[in-house]
């Protein structure tokens, strides 16, 4: 009897054209660039409560305030300059969160300054490699893992913030540190 191939579509979270888009171009293709790993982080602190339809939305102009998350810039952010910031309806106008992005820049170059490749330590959480799961439905997929639970007390430790167990889980699936696309999504590693 000849094999039924199964039908590919995306992932069931990737409904309408910003989601689809963020899916199939950027969602678990792995990153390995310093300051598109440090926006990443900061934007899942971002969403936060919130959706991450949300943040994607508002992305573009998260980096027009603050500097295309180049962290050396951020770190020199004033608070004059985030509370002006606060009244930025572009922007999620919690004082935390934002006073937050700059938090973790100054935690990062503190990491930078002791010695630490940013987008390494990042990495070595997965042990360098991409993590490919193969779930075949969304009920499947952990909202945390014990390597985001590591990730997230080792950033933490670190200085950051907004960076749960739950955020640095959405965090590797996004950077491609783990390939979270089900098996029946064409984007899956299994089915390129």
């Amino acid at each position: 009897m000849p094999e039924i191939k199964q039908q590919l579509a995306p992932c069931p979270w990737a409904k309408g054209d910003d989601y689809l888009a963020y899916h199939d171009q950027e969602w678990g293709v792995p990153v390995y660039d310093r300051q598109r790993l440090f926006e990443k982080l900061c934007l899942e602190g971002q969403q936060a409560g919130l959706s991450w339809i949300t943040v994607l939305r508002k992305r573009e102009h998260y980096r027009a305030c603050f500097h295309g998350f180049v962290p050396e810039r951020i770190a020199d952010m004033s608070d004059e300059q985030i509370d002006v910031l606060l009244t930025d309806t572009g922007l999620i106008r919690n004082r935390l969160k934002l006073y937050g992005i700059r938090k973790n820049a100054r935690a990062l170059l503190a990491l930078e300054a002791q010695g630490t490749d940013f987008s390494q330590w990042l990495w070595a959480f997965v042990g360098a490699t991409v993590k490919v799961n193969r779930f075949a439905s969304l009920s499947e997929v952990p909202a945390e893992t014990a390597e985001a639970k590591a990730m997230s007390k080792a950033l933490k430790k670190a200085g950051f913030t907004f960076v749960g167990p739950t955020i640095c889980y959405a965090f590797m699936q996004s950077m491609g540190l783990v390939n979270d696309h089900l098996t029946s999504c064409p984007c899956h590693p299994d089915n390129r």
